[in-house]
């Protein structure tokens, strides 16, 4: 039965539907907004450090619903200024859970970049790790 009555729509929910279901059993968490609000932090600090054309790259096999929010803020004519230290990505992500002692940045991060290679190529994954730092790098792995 359809949701919406536009396919492409139903079809975005639908996807998006799995990669938070993936996301609620890997981080075993069971309020589907805080796993959102972990995805959508990674997205966002994972963009802040990636050259325009990679951004556009990942965004292009990310649902149209995720795409969505991946993009929500971005301003690219803007130098990026986000640091490619770990600390400072872990801050970004840390940032969408203040004061929960449950969400450790580095935990969420590595789960969602675990989600993230499932759903992208494994060719984007490789552009990605290579404009990263190490640091980060090793949050892909």
């Amino acid at each position: 039965m359809s949701t919406t009555g536009l396919k492409a729509f139903d079809s975005t929910l639908q996807s998006t539907n799995g990669w938070l279901h993936e996301l609620m059993e890997e981080l075993d968490w069971s309020e589907r907004e805080h796993v959102y609000h972990a995805l959508r932090a990674v997205l966002h600090a994972l963009r802040d450090r990636l050259p325009v054309g990679e951004v556009a790259a990942l965004a292009a096999q990310l649902p149209l619903l995720l795409r969505g929010v991946y993009y929500e803020g971005w301003r690219p004519l803007e130098k990026h200024h986000k640091g490619h230290r770990l600390e400072d990505f872990l801050a970004d992500v840390g940032a969408a859970f203040p004061g929960d002692r449950n969400a450790d940045p580095e935990w969420v991060a590595r789960t969602v970049f675990q989600v993230l290679g499932r759903h992208v190529s494994s060719g984007e994954v490789k552009g990605i790790k290579h404009v990263l730092s190490e640091e980060i790098r090793a949050l892909l792995s």
